[in-house]
């Protein structure tokens, strides 16, 4: 049965890391998705964790009862210039350790590189995967990445085009709920061509950018290349949930013990607790309800 996980970013002002695990503990999930945090794996940084801390993260996560279900690092790796994306690599050999260490099997990610420079970022993708390809399937760890608004690939199908093009099981696609609309609102067509290579859904809310001839929302100045969408409770957004996981369902998604359902609701920190037992229970009911 898929595998039900609490993204802790929420708590990340006002807890420590290990603190983390009771939040995600109390809020009724068995397991966490441990994102980026400055005293574990930053943004775009090299791991800050020895092997110390790695045993006090362990022991936590045992006191508390909760299962670490997958990494979360976001690195240049796709980077078009030469020395951040060498720099990602490094950092991401580490992020591997760490993974191997903490006996957790899966890393989910984005693409990362520039949209601005699409052709360069993929050559900088595919030259990183020649380095890191090897170590992943020697070690057994599974990467599932996701075309990121703003990454150098957005839309789902060509970012699944991609993925395909590496030749390799180890690397699978990490379907985000809220970036529907950017990947181009084909859940119902991309998720059966995916299979079994879709290793993880994120369940958060999104407007759809699109509607009303581009002004569902604005930025300033027009024309401007921001990327916008939230990352809202189930149902105060525009995706189709019954839609969604009506589609999991049909393609054996949901029954898969390998698969992750990742809650990642950003914008209600002053009520992460509420927030987190309501899309918990809102998962359940899909997943429930899901084909009928």
């Amino acid at each position: 049965m898929v595998k039900i996980a609490l993204d802790p970013t929420p708590y990340h002002a006002t807890t420590d890391l290990y603190g983390l695990f009771d939040a995600v503990a109390r809020t009724g999930y068995e397991w966490m998705h441990l994102s980026p945090h400055p005293d574990f794996i930053p943004f775009f940084s090299h791991p800050r964790v020895d092997s110390a801390q790695l045993a006090k993260v362990r022991k936590t996560a045992a006191d508390a009862g909760v299962g670490i279900v997958g990494l979360l690092p976001v690195q240049r790796w796709s980077g078009p210039d030469e020395p951040p994306r060498e720099a990602a690599v490094r950092n991401w050999r580490r992020i591997v350790q760490i993974a191997v260490e903490l006996e957790v099997s899966v890393i989910n990610t984005e693409f990362s590189g520039r949209p601005e420079r699409a052709q360069e970022s993929e050559a900088g993708f595919y030259r990183s995967m020649e380095e890191l390809l090897p170590i992943l399937e020697s070690e057994g760890v599974r990467v599932n990445i996701d075309p990121h608004p703003d990454d150098f690939v957005e839309d789902g199908l060509e970012a699944w085009r991609i993925i395909r093009g590496l030749n390799s099981p180890q690397i699978g696609f990490a379907y985000v709920g809220s970036h529907t609309f950017h990947y181009g609102d084909r859940a119902t067509t991309l998720i059966p061509e995916l299979g079994g290579r879709l290793g993880a859904v994120y369940t958060a809310d999104s407007f759809d950018h699109r509607r009303s001839h581009g002004l569902r929302y604005i930025t300033n100045p027009p024309g401007n290349a921001a990327r916008v969408h939230q990352h809202l409770r189930i149902g105060d957004g525009d995706v189709d949930w019954s839609e969604l996981f009506g589609t999991l369902a049909a393609t054996g998604f949901l029954e898969r013990e390998d698969a992750i359902i990742c809650s990642n609701v950003f914008a209600e920190d002053e009520t992460a607790d509420e927030t987190s037992r309501y899309q918990l229970a809102r998962i359940r009911e899909l997943i429930g309800t899901a084909g009928t």
